[in-house]
């Protein structure tokens, strides 16, 4: 049997940028195990299986070298990109396309920007937002990222760490200093012990260079998935600017996330977050670029 599968850089538009994943077509029928089996071989932090539906919409699943996840921001922005270089999805000359993803967390929209015929941008509306709790024990947190707990905080603002989800649930962890974000070293036994008592993937620690600040610059660690650091994480970061917003940290609900640097594959990551009936609605995008293509045979 022989499937085509892509590698593709998201939220970068450069070679050695972004945060690299596998994407797989036309998988409709493929087992579970199987899956599992390419995203190991691939071994890329996950990879996403693409099965078309009716027009416009596109069932996705997610899977990690070790395990499959409810969903991915970035292989989805690696997704959809491939879907739409590779003709799945019907170009316009300029503006704005519509399409869905089918997922675990539910049907998703997918903006896809286009600018002379050729995709500049993809977002995705992630899950909606939840609130799962503060961190208490803040001195074995610390403990296990390589800082004190003193270093934890926004500037000179002591603000607990939280669990929030927009599709994985995640503890996002405020770091007072840029130097210490940069500094981490993360025991990835004791956080991988601590993620799964808490049923989360991993910590996203950002930092934020003033109140309000449209910018972040963030590391995430979820070594219990089989990822010791990611270069770009699309759902992390949207649960990154619902903290902020509900913090009041962050003024006109938008925020470029810069990840990745102390990886050396930089990555830029927008979010934004959309009023509908009272309720939050976050999308996360950025650019993509093709790296290989070619033929498995499993």
């Amino acid at each position: 049997m022989e499937v085509k599968m892509y590698q593709v850089n998201a939220f970068s538009d450069k070679l050695l940028g972004g945060n690299p994943a596998g994407v797989v077509l036309s998988v409709d029928g493929l087992p579970d195990d199987i899956m599992q089996n390419i995203a190991k071989e691939i071994n890329l932090s996950e990879t996403a299986f693409i099965t078309p539906l009716q027009r416009d919409n596109f069932n996705v699943r997610f899977f990690t070298p070790v395990c499959e996840v409810d969903l991915c921001g970035h292989a989805t922005i690696a997704a959809f990109y491939t879907l739409a270089k590779e003709g799945y999805i019907s170009p316009i000359k300029d503006g704005v396309k519509t399409v869905y993803q089918h997922t675990k967390v539910g049907k998703l929209s997918i903006e896809i920007h286009f600018e002379n015929r050729r995709v500049s941008k993809i977002f995705m509306e992630q899950a909606i937002p939840k609130k799962l709790g503060k961190i208490k024990d803040i001195l074995s947190l610390s403990n296990i990222m390589g800082i004190s707990a003193e270093d934890i905080g926004v500037l000179d603002k002591n603000i607990a760490p939280e669990i929030i989800s927009t599709g994985l649930k995640d503890i996002i962890l405020p770091i007072k200093k840029k130097e210490i974000l940069d500094s981490l070293i993360v025991d990835k036994v004791l956080l991988s012990e601590l993620s799964e008592k808490l049923g989360v993937v991993g910590v996203h620690g950002f930092h934020l260079p003033e109140l309000n600040s449209e910018i972040a610059y963030t590391r995430n660690f979820a070594p219990l998935v089989g990822i010791d650091e990611e270069a770009a994480t699309g759902t992390s970061n949207g649960a990154l600017i619902y903290f902020l917003k509900e913090n009041k940290l962050i003024k006109d609900n938008k925020l470029t996330s810069f990840q990745g640097e102390t990886m050396n594959r930089p990555s830029k990551i927008y979010c934004r977050i959309e009023e509908n009936e009272g309720d939050s609605v976050v999308k996360v995008g950025g650019s993509a670029k093709l790296i290989i293509s070619g033929t498995m045979f499993i």
